[in-house]
């Protein structure tokens, strides 16, 4: 990087969000602490843009391609703006073995979107996760932020009342 390009970096970086260069200086722009300014940033927008990657780079110095990747790669880190709804269903070993792949299916007819589809429609997005660390009463799955147990995958009418009562709405025929 040239000292010309360099300084237009460090200048974008600084007409941006003064509250990431905060964050990177409360963490000393230690290229250990990236994971943790990175939950931080994504804290104060609700995800992590392109413009905000770029800026903790610069911040940190470190390779943009670096930030990214490390922002890609854990499944925690949003790189799209969220939804106004989530649902994660998890598909662990113990999920997926009672049902729970049966109902990712039923919510995705659901919903109307697609599982691991970060957009969703705009306003629902379905997420798949290894383990919710409720195996003993599997199949689960997280509406909102509110932890759902013990699916009936067998029982299709009471199944359905549950994701009613969780809040999932009904967007397309079954």
């Amino acid at each position: 990087m040239t000292s010309s390009t360099a300084a237009a970096a460090t200048a974008g970086a600084a007409s941006g969000d003064p509250r990431i260069a905060q964050v990177v200086r409360r963490h000393g722009a230690r290229a250990d602490a990236l994971i943790e300014v990175l939950h931080q940033v994504q804290e104060l927008h609700g995800y992590l843009s392109p413009n905000s990657l770029r800026e903790v780079a610069v911040a940190m110095r470190l390779p943009l391609s670096r930030v990214h990747g490390v922002a890609s790669f854990y499944h925690l880190f949003r790189l799209e703006p969220p939804t106004a709804h989530r649902c994660a269903i998890c598909l662990g070993t113990a999920c997926y073995v009672k049902g729970g792949g049966q109902v990712a299916a039923r919510i995705e007819q659901r919903l109307g979107v697609r599982l691991d589809d970060p957009v969703g429609d705009g306003v629902w997005a379905l997420q798949h996760v290894s383990c919710l660390g409720a195996c003993g009463q599997a199949p689960v799955l997280v509406v909102d932020g509110e932890l759902v147990t013990r699916l009936p995958v067998d029982q299709p009418e009471e199944l359905e009342a549950r994701l009613e009562a969780a809040g999932l709405p009904q967007r397309t025929t079954t």
